[in-house]
């Protein structure tokens, strides 16, 4: 029944899909990268949700719920801020310029050099880490949710479980690639939709059966005891991490904020989509219900290791197995096998998306900027499809190598941190500031990726690094190339100050809503925070950090 209702799911996704998109044109630049540019606002959302979506984020902040409670969900809730930023003031500068790529914008603002720096950057980024880290999460996620081994009829152990991974990653790879490199992003979107969907009636089916389970049948029952769990573990439910913990209150305003408003502005597997929105009002509009949807992102992302906690509180399982498990006690076969499918779904979108955007930038900064300028539109869709089969199959050889790590969400922050803080601190004051020239940005991108990169490899700024939180680290690093550059432009300022030319690609006026609907989303995620904090703990903060001082 498990493998049947999958397989049925999968499958609906699939046609679904083909049916919708059979009659795209995918012979274009704009038809190909973008979806013709005519991406509305569901469309843009469902994308961008599911795109964000995937094991190491359903199966990992769950298991940080498990061991830390509420407190995780600053991942989701503090993520609404950083959309109604890039709704209000980022996404009307990246469509005013026509771009199909973030390092097209820094080409414009600074140099050719900017852009070709910042390509290498992500182009690195996205084949030796992102990838690869979606392929091995997800493989290992849907053993876990799907028991595969018991489906298979294989013995259980260390090989059988290579085995299936390694097939897993493989099919995910191929499936995925044959989305991103065959259909394009209007096809990425429309299935990242359907999913979308999905995910989020089998993310809130997991809390709803988890509390049903929780109170032997009875819903309500459920609820009182998951209340009761605050009498022996106070923290549990409060929104405030602990100094200990893995989101102290402190790096709301540091590395958090600083890693959300990259994700969420400037990181061109995510922001892709809105660059094929039809007007900028569809793009804001797409932004905003995003924002408003990831305040529901705690009821299936942080919820369900709560209840995880509750259920198997006194069982000897490790953090991460806490989601897979829950899914299989709690589901019925039939909807296991549904949720098994939506899962694979949203892996195949974090793949496929950043296959996409891998292509785009290889084919937008590489190929047409560096090796062929005056290639053809034709020309450049193929080139991207060619290099994309080269990029799927590299992520599919370092996928299984990831399993030599203790910790791989370690891993994926410390990497992610190498290119997430420059490119970020780069753009912003490409837009707020007209005389920094192209030399300090260059300077920044590389300088960025070296200075994060030692604070984890070097032993003397590893000494740095582990006075302190990693996340303020980012923080203060953001802050130095901030500096670096606004003072580079005082002693050797651009020559002329740069004005944005408006490319005429799509409608730039604004929805008359966005703003209000921008506060009215600040507000409640503030009202979230205030509902379920204890303050006290800032107090205990503060006398901790008083004592630590004398």
């Amino acid at each position: 029944m498990i493998l049947t209702s999958f397989i049925l799911f999968t499958g609906l996704v699939a046609v679904l899909t083909w049916f919708i998109t059979r009659k795209d044109d995918l012979t274009t630049n704009d038809g190909y990268f973008l979806a013709g540019r005519s991406l509305t606002f569901p469309l843009i959302a469902g994308s961008l949700l599911l795109t964000n979506l995937s094991t190491e984020q359903m199966v990992g902040l769950n298991a940080d719920a498990f061991t830390n409670g509420l407190a995780v969900m600053v991942w989701e809730v503090a993520a609404v801020i950083s959309l109604v930023f890039m709704a209000i003031f980022f996404l009307p500068r990246f469509l005013k310029s026509g771009i199909a790529t973030v390092p097209q914008f820094l080409e414009e603002r600074y140099s050719k050099t900017t852009q070709a720096i910042c390509n290498f950057i992500f182009l690195l980024a996205y084949a030796f880490i992102l990838l690869p880290i979606v392929l091995y999460t997800g493989a290992n996620g849907l053993m876990e949710i799907m028991d595969l081994p018991t489906i298979l009829n294989m013995e259980p152990g260390p090989e059988t479980r290579q085995k299936i991974m390694v097939s897993m990653i493989v099919i995910v790879g191929i499936v995925g690639s044959i989305y991103a490199l065959y259909g394009g992003l209007r096809t990425v979107a429309v299935s990242d939709t359907i999913n979308g969907v999905g995910l989020l009636i089998g993310g809130l089916l997991i809390t709803y059966f988890g509390f049903k389970y929780l109170g032997d049948g009875s819903l309500g029952e459920g609820i009182t005891k998951f209340k009761n769990l605050e009498d022996d573990n106070p923290d549990i439910f409060n929104s405030i991490g602990k100094n200990d913990g893995p989101v102290p209150f402190s790096t709301v305003f540091t590395g958090i904020m600083l890693l959300n408003c990259f994700y969420w502005c400037t990181n061109q597997q995510i922001i892709q989509r809105t660059f094929g929105a039809s007007s900028l009002s569809e793009g804001q509009k797409g932004v905003l219900l995003t924002g408003a949807l990831k305040l529901l992102g705690p009821l299936y992302l942080v919820l369900p290791g709560i209840l995880a906690f509750a259920i198997f509180k006194d069982h000897d399982i490790k953090s991460v197995q806490a989601y897979g498990k829950l899914v299989n006690t709690v589901l019925p076969n039939a909807l296991s096998g549904f949720f098994a499918a939506v899962m694979l779904g949203a892996i195949l979108s974090s793949f496929n998306s950043a296959l996409n955007s891998t292509t785009t930038l290889f084919s937008y900064g590489v190929y047409k900027g560096i090796l062929k300028p005056k290639a053809s539109e034709k020309e450049m869709v193929r080139s991207g499809r060619i290099v994309g089969v080269f990029i799927a199959i590299i992520a599919m050889v370092v996928a299984p190598l990831l399993d030599r790590n203790q910790s791989i969400f370690g891993y994926l922050q410390n990497m992610n941190g190498m290119y997430f803080v420059p490119i970020f601190a780069v753009v912003l004051v490409g837009m707020l500031h007209r005389r920094v020239p192209a030399a300090a940005a260059n300077c920044s991108l590389i300088l960025g990726v070296i200075l994060i990169g030692c604070g984890f490899w070097l032993p003397d700024f590893k000494d740095v690094v582990a006075s302190m939180h990693p996340f303020h680290y980012f923080g203060i690093v953001f802050i130095y190339l901030i500096i670096m550059m606004l003072v580079w432009s005082e002693i050797s300022p651009r020559q002329e100050e740069w004005v944005q030319e408006d490319a005429k690609a799509v409608d730039l006026t604004p929805w008359k809503y966005a703003n209000k609907v921008g506060l009215a989303l600040i507000i409640i995620v503030l009202l979230i925070y205030a509902v379920f904090a204890d303050f006290s703990s800032l107090t205990e903060f503060g006398q901790s950090a008083t004592v630590a001082t004398e």
